[in-house]
């Protein structure tokens, strides 16, 4: 896998770039100005990124695997530690499927009925592989979605949800809050000592 040189990656216009960011060469952003991405980040082959009004946030500590896409006009939130494998489809945007209007982006917006609702990662939240996760909906912290799962509705803490549409199968460990605060003191005490470093 190749990624975007430093240099690439701070000319094509990302709102906000944090530290140790990977993104493939062969990924595909869009509207890069309503794109924020925080540090330790990776999106990998054949992604797409395409932010709408409400603009993608990407935390730290994220991964984007092949094939995933984001895409729509509401915001597209994923939180620390939040991935999703590879095939996942993020919308924020879908048409209105009735019949009572047209559809899709090449017809004038006045003869479309577009739902556009915020989708939102909590922390520690993974989404398996070919899931999709529908318009409006809140994936608490630590959620975990099984694979080709559709995600039509909101899912509560640290459940595990699969299925047509997703449902709750059982409960999630926590254990990983407690490797979550390890990492963090972890990195606290690297920053430190590297400061302590350029004092010397």
């Amino acid at each position: 896998m190749s990624w975007l040189t430093q240099e690439e990656l701070n000319t094509i216009g990302i709102s906000s770039l944090g530290k140790n960011v990977l993104i493939s060469n062969k990924a595909s952003l869009y509207n890069c100005g309503k794109i924020r991405i925080g540090n330790n980040v990776r999106i990998d082959d054949f992604c797409v990124l395409s932010a709408g009004d409400g603009g993608i946030l990407l935390g730290d500590y994220i991964h984007i695997a092949v094939y995933s896409s984001l895409i729509g006009a509401g915001e597209i939130v994923m939180s620390d530690f939040s991935g999703i494998s590879s095939r996942v489809s993020i919308y924020s945007s879908n048409d209105d499927y009735s019949g009572m209007s047209l559809t899709n982006p090449t017809v004038p917006n006045r003869f479309r009925n577009v739902l556009n609702r915020s989708v939102i990662l909590g922390k520690h939240v993974i989404i398996g592989n070919g899931s999709i996760v529908l318009p409006g909906v809140t994936l608490e912290e630590g959620v975990a979605i099984g694979a080709l799962s559709i995600v039509n509705k909101d899912c509560r803490a640290f459940g595990i949800y699969a299925g047509i549409p997703a449902r709750f199968i059982k409960e999630r460990s926590r254990d990983l809050l407690l490797l979550e605060k390890n990492i963090r003191e972890q990195l606290q005490c690297a920053n430190q000592s590297g400061e302590n470093k350029d004092d010397d």
